[in-house]
């Protein structure tokens, strides 16, 4: 049986911006699904983001699209394996042109449970929350 996938579908205001900003966390491009509407980003074997022009999203969709600078739709939470490499994320973001939200009362509550977890946004507003937790028993 064929491990699933998740493709995280983000609409996107300049995608060469884009690319180069997910380039800079050290996320890769996959040319083979990469044209001038669209670039996958693979972020882990098994989790891709796929930027999408503005234009090319409203093809998937009879909604609006939102706009994620103005508002919150989904948080992008994606496990670590160190607190170093969720901050060593969040700078290469930062160094990026990406912007970091800080929230005391969601680190607190993080820090109670054991989770050192940042957030940043990309240049286009989405919100990405890298985190690691330290499990019980876990070596």
């Amino acid at each position: 049986m064929a491990s699933k996938m998740i493709f995280i579908n983000l609409p996107v205001a300049d995608l060469e911006r884009s690319k180069n900003f997910y380039e800079a966390l050290g996320w890769k491009v996959n040319q083979d699904f990469t044209d001038e509407n669209a670039a996958c980003i693979v972020i882990d074997d098994n989790i891709c983001a796929m930027l999408l022009t503005r234009d090319f999203f409203t093809t998937f969709s009879t909604r609006p699209v939102g706009d994620p600078g103005a508002t919150v739709n989904a948080l992008y939470a994606i496990s670590l394996n160190s607190p170093e490499e969720v901050d060593t994320l969040v700078e290469a973001a930062l160094a990026s042109g990406g912007t970091e939200e800080v929230n005391a009362d969601k680190r607190a509550q993080e820090a109670q449970v054991g989770m050192h977890g940042r957030t940043f946004l990309d240049p286009d507003g989405h919100q990405w929350e890298p985190f690691h937790m330290a499990y019980p028993g876990a070596h």
